[in-house]
């Protein structure tokens, strides 16, 4: 067996970070944790050459980015 190298980890915890936001109730600590979910498939995306998955999961970045700064200033 081929031991596990740095860009599948990557893309295994994005997996992660993405299934736990989903599970999350609060809308913003939920927000930043995909963000970074979002954030390291898109690095994942770029490392394979996947741009399909680099593409959605930057856009995916900056929906976040966005309701994020919509929220703070809501506050």
């Amino acid at each position: 067996m081929d031991s596990i190298n740095t860009v599948e980890v990557m893309g295994y915890m994005a997996s992660v970070l993405v299934a736990v936001s989903l599970m999350m109730k609060n809308i913003i600590p939920l927000r930043m944790v995909n963000f970074a979910g979002c954030f390291l498939f898109t690095l994942y995306g770029i490392a394979i050459s996947a741009w399909p998955v680099a593409a959605m999961n930057g856009f995916g970045c900056l929906v976040n980015v966005y309701h994020l700064i919509k929220l703070k200033r809501e506050a």
